[in-house]
């Protein structure tokens, strides 16, 4: 089994779900906090990923990016075009694997940001788009599962060309 690592660079505005986000995931689920400190727009996960359909996993060096808001803030949304630039200018020239993240999606009540427009923005700057609610525990994996994914793919691109060569 090959064991890649990836850091996964989460950057959004505050109370978004940055860090419940993160501890969800790195708890497998089992750690829901109901009070955080305010993080000021990036947070960092690291944590082992089986990637799905392969004997692979990932996770620890290059980077990838989880830019997150809050489905009832729409100023969160409009700014991850500001996160996004923030992330790009810090590794220029490489490719950025990343997933745009919809949270707090059960508050529907409440809902500021279209789906299908957050579905659009995500797919004109090349990222997947996924919808959770960390407080109900629904669908927090998939983010991270799908960057998991995209890094093992640049990976395996880059050993076919460093295979190449020799």
């Amino acid at each position: 089994m090959v064991k890649l690592a990836a850091k996964c660079i989460l950057a959004g505005d505050p109370a978004v779900g940055k860090t419940a986000l993160a501890q969800m995931f790195r708890s497998d689920g089992a750690h829901f906090q109901k009070s955080y400190t305010l993080t000021t727009g990036i947070d960092l996960v690291v944590k082992t990923v089986p990637v799905p359909d392969t004997g692979d996993s990932v996770w620890e060096s290059p980077n990838v990016l989880c830019l997150i808001y809050d489905v009832t803030n729409e100023q969160s949304f409009k700014n991850c075009g500001k996160w996004l630039e923030k992330a790009q200018s810090q590794a220029p020239g490489i490719c950025l694997p990343g997933v745009l993240v919809g949270n707090k999606i059960d508050l529907a009540g409440r809902r500021a940001v279209d789906s299908a427009e957050a579905q659009a923005w995500a797919l004109g700057q090349g990222l997947e788009c996924f919808e959770t609610s960390v407080k109900e525990m629904e669908n927090f994996e998939a983010p991270f599962h799908c960057l998991a994914k995209q890094f093992h793919q640049l990976y395996q691109e880059k050993v076919k060309v460093f295979q190449a060569l020799m």
